[in-house]
This record gives structure tokens, sequence and C-alpha cells, in this order.
């Protein structure tokens, strides 16, 4: 027992410091539990096979997969609108918004939904996203306290109630609670998360302003004066045939950077985007759009002759095909050669849309132009082909990184059919159509968002994922496995209960939680629950009290853990995006935690009166 609380004492204290990476901690204090030998082998590695790991890495593919395709900006964009700019009607927003999920989804679920669209949400308001993310982990555990469903330690005490012969809660017993709990939240958070939040944030605004946009590149070559979009009508000439036919870079001087098919499903609700690059085997069908590049009056003429229609949208929208600046070294064997005989279109699959020479941008007759060294491309193609050119061409260097450019682009045209499975996971969590349905429901939800692109491929998925979180968490659970093995939480419990017991009720309920409190900074909720509401129960017939506020006790003081990144798994899920350290969790979440206990052991009694 002495062996743990020393191995518990010292990762805590390496947590605090924050001069060593939260996961390498968790996972030191592991392997010193192994060689203790007061963990086995198969007990330490629970943790990596615990359902609530793998729900995470579950939510972290939703969750980014709600980024790639604009659902967060689209849902950010909504919750802007109706905060007016106002920065505390948008935190209030947040608050009310958050818990409500989170009275009928997991705390875990709430936060991974609501996470990319507050970090898009900051973005645009231009607040910094360590404001908003940990009231938003706080939030949607308040929110849990508002139905039966809400929490697990609900259903514990609910279980313990029910088994002792008492009258069972309803699923709005806990209503009044949660309402009481979101009030103390936001005026706890509201001043302490300007205060102490407003410093964190990720280092990453240099790596932002080196980096060359989509549509700074689109600016500087000048695509969009000199792009024209058509729609190939039923009754066009051009349906039925392929761009070799047409000759329309001879005929008109036009270069065709790509042909675009959309499908729409039945319902007319989902649409899927297929994108061609542009060659002379591309072969036209009615629907299709054609993005031209070249002279306006031009591109005019070539929609009469070969009755195209205008399309409703003159942007090049970047999906799979998307554009890049190669430079040309003096060993690229492109130099000296012009365009059209470079080869350029036959080995690597992409179009040059632009050349940078000193400080002219050269658009028009590409064609034959000479290319020389020094001079910087601007081309068209699949991401994946001009990754190939950074990997593969000699003399040829890619600025940026394709694949991470790539990342960038949202595919909105994916975003209703991710809404629609980020909805049908939260109707398997709600209802339980399906065993094991919280982690059930989130792969499902996962997968189907890799096999229908909302991702752009697995290793897409893969990245969403932040490994140090799910670390902390899979190596931490274990400790709880170690302090009801070696009995150090039970005989915490049950001394200052036992203790406080004899003095009065009030002082009865403030010791079982914060008791329970402190318990679930080390040990999982549900489990602390478990333990506390058979040791509530008996002390509350003992003393000859209602049981219905000490087992409240239990489960808010179980839920209601601020104090710890590892405490909860949403507090975990917003630590590296916040880019909190462990002492923020200690300035922000200790006070709270504490206030709420104070408020709560006053409330209680006139809810649930002895």
């Amino acid at each position: 027992m002495i062996t743990t609380i020393a191995i518990l004492a010292v990762a805590a204290v390496f947590f605090a410091m924050g001069k060593v990476r939260s996961d390498l901690v968790a996972l030191c204090a592991l392997v010193a539990l192994l060689l203790t030998g007061i963990l086995t082998p198969q007990e330490a590695l629970s943790g990596f096979a615990n359902p609530v790991v793998i729900m995470m890495v579950g939510l972290f593919v939703v969750g980014g997969a709600i980024v790639q395709t604009g659902l967060a900006k689209k849902a950010s964009g909504k919750l802007m609108t109706l905060a007016d700019g106002n920065e505390l009607r948008l935190f209030l927003l947040l608050m009310i918004v958050t818990a409500l999920i989170g009275a009928f989804v997991s705390n875990t679920g709430t936060v991974a939904l609501m996470m990319p669209i507050v970090v898009s949400l900051a973005q645009k308001g231009g607040i910094k996203a360590s404001r908003l993310l940990m009231p938003l982990a706080f939030a949607s555990s308040m929110g849990g306290m508002l139905t039966l469903i809400g929490t697990p330690p609900n259903l514990v005490i609910q279980e313990a109630l029910t088994e002792a012969g008492y009258e069972p809660l309803k699923f709005f017993s806990f209503l009044p609670v949660g309402i009481a709990c979101i009030i103390v939240g936001i005026v706890v958070l509201l001043p302490l998360s300007k205060r102490f939040l407003s410093g964190n944030e990720k280092k990453e605004s240099d790596k932002k302003s080196r980096r060359k946009t989509l549509n700074r590149l689109m600016e500087e070559y000048q695509l969009a004066e000199n792009l024209s979009v058509f729609t190939v009508a039923n009754d066009s000439l051009a349906a039925g045939k392929t761009l070799a036919e047409l000759n329309i870079h001879h005929r008109y001087g036009l270069t065709v950077l790509e042909v675009r098919r959309i499908k729409k499903s039945h319902t007319r609700i989902m649409k899927d985007v297929e994108q061609k690059l542009a060659g002379p085997d591309t072969l036209l069908t009615a629907g299709d759009i054609i993005y031209l590049s070249g002279n306006k009056e031009t591109a005019t003429r070539l929609a009469t002759d070969l009755k195209l229609t205008a399309a409703s949208s003159q942007n090049l929208t970047i999906y799979d095909i998307g554009i890049a600046e190669v430079v040309l070294m003096h060993s690229a064997r492109l130099c000296g050669k012009s365009i059209k005989d470079s080869g350029v279109r036959r080995m690597y699959n992409v179009n040059v849309l632009g050349v940078q020479r000193g400080g002219d941008y050269i658009t028009e007759n590409l064609a034959d132009l000479k290319l020389r060294e020094g001079d910087t491309l601007l081309i068209q193609g699949r991401w994946k082909n001009i990754a190939r050119i950074a990997n593969e061409a000699d003399g040829i260097v890619v600025i940026g990184q394709p694949l991470e450019e790539a990342a960038h682009v949202t595919l909105d045209y994916k975003a209703p059919l991710a809404a629609a499975i980020m909805l049908l996971m939260i109707a398997m969590m709600v209802f339980d159509f399906i065993p094991v349905a919280p982690v059930t429901a989130v792969m499902i939800a996962g997968l189907l968002m890799v096999i229908t692109g909302c991702l752009r491929s697995v290793e897409a998925a893969y990245k969403t994922i932040n490994w140090e979180s799910i670390v902390l968490i899979a190596a931490m659970l274990p400790m709880s496995v170690a302090l009801e093995k070696t009995g150090a939480s039970s005989m915490v419990a049950r001394l200052l209960a036992d203790n406080l017991g004899e003095a009065s009720p009030y002082a009865l309920l403030a010791g079982i939680y914060f008791t329970t409190s402190c318990l679930t900074m080390f040990i999982s909720n549900t489990a602390t629950a478990v333990l506390m509401s058979p040791i509530a129960l008996t002390s509350a017939v003992a003393v000859g009290v209602s049981p219905y506020p000490m087992l409240f006790a239990v489960t808010l003081g179980a839920s209601m853990c601020f104090a710890s990144p590892f405490s909860t798994p949403p507090n975990a899920l917003v630590m590296q995006a916040g880019g909190y350290s462990f002492i923020d969790y200690i300035k922000v979440g200790l006070p709270l935690q504490i206030i709420m206990g104070l408020v709560m052991i006053g409330v209680l009694p006139l809810i649930f009166p002895f």
C-alpha cells in the first residue's frame, strides 16, 4: 500500500512540474508498479484494452472527419452568428450547448464532437482555443448530471438505491442538481478561464505564416481572374466527345484545368464529387463541370459554340486535385525545354498553370514557354502525384508538404454524410440500439467515416488520433487497480466516512463528497462511485438520515473532478489541443472543484432533505 501511494505521489509531482511529457510519466509509473510486483502484466496492460481508451481512439477519428468535411466550420459559424461577436454570449452558448449534449451523450463523446467545432470557433472569433477547451471538458461533465443516463456514476447510485429497497430515481430526478452545477460552473469558470487560460497556445503561428495557403497561391497567379467555369448541358455539342476531339487548346488558346462530375443520390441530400485531371482522353458527359483558364471573352465564345451553360460556382474548389509550387534547380531535366515538350504531364500527371520568373507571373501562352533554372512552377494534379514529384523528381523541389496541404482542404460536399454518421452514433448511444452501445457505436461511426470518404484515407484517420492522450489514460487506468488491490482506496474512504459520521449530517455529506472527489483524481469515476456508494448508504442509515443526498454527493464527487488531466477522459482529450500543463488543471479545476463541493453541500439537502 505504501509503495503504491509513493509511486502515485512521485508521478503527481512530475505531472505538476511539467518538465517531462505526461504520457512518459504515466508509463514510468506503470512500469514501477510492474517491477514492484503490485500489478501483474495482465493488470498493467489492461488499460490499453479498456473500452474507454478504445472509445477515445474512435472519437478522435470521428472528430477528425467532422473537421475534414467542414462540418465543424459550419457549426461554429452558426454559433458565431448566435453570439453576434459577443465573447460573453459565446462562452455562455458553448457551456449550455455542451451541457445539453452531455445530458444524453457520454461526456467523452460530447467533447470529441464539440472539440473541432470549438477550435474552429476560436479561429473565427480571434479567441485562443485554450480559453474554451477546458471549459468545454468541464461543461460536458456538468451536463452529465442533468439526466439519469448522463454519466455512469448516476446509474451506480441508482442501482445502490434499488438494491437497498429505496424508491428508484426518475430520468430527470438529477435535473435540479445538474442545473445548479452548470450555474456554478459558468460563474466560476468565466473569470478563471480568462485569468489563467489566456496564455496557452500552441506555437504554430510562425509555421502558419510561412506556409502559402491555396487561396494565396491562386491570388498570386491570378487564377480567379482567368478562370471560367461551364456546365455541359444535355444538348451541348461537347457531350459524348473527348477533349482531343474538341481540340480546345489549339482552337481557342484555352487550357482545360479539370473536369468535375457531381453524383447525387436518389435522396438528393448526399452527393459525391469525382475530379478528373484534364487529358486528351477525358470524355465529357452531360452535367460535367469544365474549368477553363484563359481569356474570358474567348471562353464565352467557346461556351456559345459548344452550347455550354455558365456554372453556378465560379471558384476552383480544391478537393482531391490540388495545386502547389515547385522550383527548378540547375540539375532539372526540364530546364531549356518548352512546357509542351517537357513531358511534365506524361511523367507526373500534372498540369502547369503558371510560371513565376523573377517578379513576373506568366499564365498565358505557357505551352511554348522555355523553362529556366530558378523558375517556380504552379502545378495542378492529384495530391499523391504532387507528393510523388517531391520524392522522385531530380532537380525539382516542391515547396511545402503536399499531403499536409491536402489535410487542410475541407471536403465540404461530404459534410451532410458526416453529419448523418454523427447523428447515427448519438442515436445509438442514447437509445441503446446495440450491445455495449457507447464503444460499439463509436467504432461503427469511425469506420463509416473512413469507408465513406469523410476522411481522405486510413492514414489520415490515424493522424487524427492524439496518441499522447491515449497513452496517458491507458497507463493511468491500472493505477486504480493498484489502489483497490492494495486496499489504499477503501481504507481512505472508510476512515473519513467513519470519523465524520458521528459529527453532523452536513459534515458526513462534506466528507463523502470530498473523499469521492479526491479518489476520482486517481481512479476512474465509475470505480470510485462503486466503492463509495455502499459506504455512503451505510453511513446514512447508521446516522438516521436519508441516503439520497449522500448518494448524490457520491455521483457529484465522482463526476465533478476537474483538478487533474487524467481524472476523466474529457480532461485528457483537451489537454494537447489546448496546450495545457498539469498545473493549469490545478489553477482552474481545483478552485472549481472546491467551490462546486461547498455549494452542493448546501444545495443537496434543499433538494433531497435529510
